[in-house]
């Protein structure tokens, strides 16, 4: 009822407002004044918010562009990881007295030195091995493959790495392969 009351209060306000104008321009004049203040104010806010929005966009993309340049070599990366095991395999597999042997002991330094380039290419571009061993599971960064029952470390445990797992950067590239420790039965 009171809503009533007002509405119809203001209603009766606006009518004798209305009737009062056309005696007095001055109040026409305000009334028109009032209405552009209020465009003006509504125009304001509608600037801001473009304004702030347009600053949302720029820093998303210039986030989107640096994330681009970081980590725009993810994929090839991937691939090269491939090629660092099988040299490191490769290194792995020559015994100790072929190493020393005259006949291959320019094979093994230039495999060596290749090795050491991929590590240095690597580093370059932010990409980083995991040194899991000793640490607990993270299944973020490690996929584990078998548990071996275990008294001397904690179950969870990282006991044992199969495959390397790399990072670049802040994300990971590859995850580690791993062994877990089990409680001993």
């Amino acid at each position: 009822m009171e809503d009533n009351k007002d509405s119809g209060l203001a209603a009766e306000a606006e009518a004798i407002r209305e009737a009062t104008a056309e005696a007095a321009p001055e109040l026409a004049e305000h009334d028109r004044v009032a209405e552009l203040e209020a465009e003006l104010e509504e125009a304001r806010k509608a600037v801001l918010y473009a304004q702030a929005d347009t600053q949302n966009v720029r820093r998303r993309a210039e986030k989107e562009a640096a994330d681009a340049r970081a980590y725009a070599a993810t994929a090839f990366a991937r691939d090269i990881l491939s090629v660092a095991d099988n040299l490191s395999r490769a290194l792995a597999a020559i015994p100790a007295e072929l190493r020393d042997d005259e006949k291959f002991k320019g094979l093994v330094v230039g495999l060596d030195a290749t090795g050491r380039e991929i590590e240095s290419v690597f580093s370059r571009h932010g990409i980083t091995r995991m040194t899991p061993m000793g640490e607990s599971l993270d299944p973020n960064r490690h996929q584990a493959m078998f548990e071996v029952p275990s008294a001397e470390v904690a179950p969870g445990t990282i006991v044992q790495e199969v495959q390397a797992g790399y990072m670049i950067r802040d994300r990971l590239l590859r995850p580690a392969l791993v062994g877990v420790a089990k409680a001993a039965e």
